[in-house]
């Protein structure tokens, strides 16, 4: 497989045209994400849609994130249009204004002077705007800028440190999980938990709706930082969403955040996104920077399964330029792959049955001349494990299962294949079948030697390693 890292590409105006989504998949989008907070339900489904027929079309396997909008905790509205804040300027943000001016703006917000004292760092507009909060009277929260510049409507708000308490999931969410549930998304993004109870609630609600989407927590809270185990064990991975996040813990210190929460996800064998600006310049140049190619490349290194595109791909000029700037980054960051060291050894430093035979599958591949490594796998999470490790060899993952066929399409270096009874009859059936469908599509020669991972005994779980020669 030429390249390992998967590429996640936002659906937008730019690219809702059958014909541009097309050449984005062609050009290697791996996953789409449905942005939530921009467009109607209905958009959302069609989009999808036309996703899932161009993805038969092609024969590839193309998953669906869907991403919650989150709270909006945002400034209200100006009467007479924009203003421009200059150092020292006082600054009123009133919950009980209507329309703003050049003293005072509304909420949407409301509760914002029930989260902040004197003293508190307010950050507006992704931190462009900086105000100090010199006291609270009622619901007015008066305040001294900092650092002025343009302020327009609905800008969001963010508290330096964090610490505002507005909930992760609002009623536009629980209405928009009913929506991904209903058109099959294969992922449910959750902006803003600060806890894995935020998660836990999430499934809670996408259950009750019928949907069986795997939950990425997107970490862009200072408290979920500090509560990132907890998330982890309430979901199936995390987004590495460095906007947000920076605008509270500072831009400094995204970069280790970044690693370390990379790390985390890898050894507990969750899926990791890393996101926001990394292709940036590309909203309105054909090239990326060579700053942007680096970010993407470091992302890769770290050992991310997959990396984002936001406005690049959905409101920009060049949106199939992007994502093949995008692979052609991660294609050369991965051919120097080994700088990173694989971490072989889990969290809590015990193996159990089916992390000894993935391992022993990565042994294999490293000493034996080997074309591929082939999980039979119901529920994705053997060739998970294996590819939390460096191969130089293709991880082919065949599953009877759609959920997890299109789930692994986040999963960094495995290419999965859909294959209903691939898991059915004795070990040399399964073998058979192996053999079959590799050459069947031209994934192995006659004579080229796989290792295969299956489960032979009644639970199904991954107990067995075969090495076996193609026919």
């Amino acid at each position: 497989m030429q390249r390992a890292t998967k590429i996640v590409a936002t659906l937008g105006p730019s690219s809702s045209d059958p014909q541009i989504l097309e050449q984005l998949i062609r050009s290697g989008v791996n996953t789409v994400r449905l942005n939530f907070s921009h467009g109607s339900s209905e958009e959302h489904v069609q989009r999808a849609m036309a996703v899932r027929d161009i993805a038969d079309k092609l024969g590839c396997c193309v998953a669906i994130l869907a991403d919650l909008q989150g709270p909006k905790i945002r400034i209200g509205t100006f009467r007479d249009g924009p203003i421009t804040l200059v150092k020292g300027d006082r600054f009123t943000l009133d919950a009980d204004c209507r329309e703003g001016d050049r003293q005072r703006v509304g909420l949407d917000y409301p509760d914002l002077p029930r989260d902040v004292a004197a003293g508190d760092i307010l950050l507006l507009d992704d931190g462009k705007l900086r105000l100090v909060v010199l006291g609270v009277e009622g619901n007015a929260v008066h305040c001294e800028t900092l650092v002025g510049g343009r302020l327009s409507d609905h800008k969001g708000i963010n508290r330096q440190g964090g610490g505002l308490t507005a909930p992760a999931l609002t009623r536009k969410d629980e209405e928009d999980i009913r929506t991904a549930a209903a058109l099959g998304a294969d992922f449910l993004a959750v902006s803003f938990p600060k806890s894995g109870q935020d998660m836990r609630q999430a499934r809670e609600l996408l259950k009750a709706a019928g949907g069986y989407a795997a939950l990425i927590a997107k970490i862009e809270r200072t408290e979920a930082v500090d509560n990132l185990q907890d998330i982890l064990d309430a979901a199936d991975g995390i987004m590495v969403a460095r906007g947000d996040l920076a605008v509270e813990v500072g831009d400094a210190a995204v970069p280790g955040l970044q690693k370390q929460m990379i790390m985390q996800a890898c050894q507990q064998h969750k899926l990791v996104i890393t996101a926001t600006q990394m292709m940036e310049s590309m909203i309105d140049s054909p090239v990326p920077t060579r700053a942007e190619v680096s970010d993407v490349a470091n992302a890769v290194l770290d050992g991310t399964d997959a990396v984002m595109l936001s406005a690049e791909s959905a409101s920009g000029r060049y949106p199939v330029e992007a994502v093949e700037a995008m692979h052609r980054a991660c294609v050369a960051a991965e051919r120097f792959a080994n700088v990173t060291q694989s971490r072989e050894q889990p969290a809590d430093g015990r193996l159990q049955t089916v992390e000894t035979v993935a391992m022993s599958a990565i042994h294999a591949s490293r000493h034996l001349p080997l074309k591929a490594v082939v999980a039979l796998t119901r529920s994705g999470r053997t060739a998970m494990i294996i590819s939390r490790y460096r191969l130089d060899v293709p991880v082919y993952a065949l599953t009877p299962t759609l959920k997890t066929f299109r789930r692994l399409a986040l999963c960094r270096q495995v290419e999965p294949i859909l294959a209903p009874a691939c898991n059915n009859g004795t070990d040399s059936e399964r073998i058979d079948r192996v053999r079959s469908i590799l050459s069947r599509q031209s994934l192995a020669s006659s004579g080229d030697t796989v290792c295969v991972t299956y489960g032979a005994g009644r639970n199904g779980d991954t107990d067995s390693l075969r090495i076996v020669t193609t026919h």
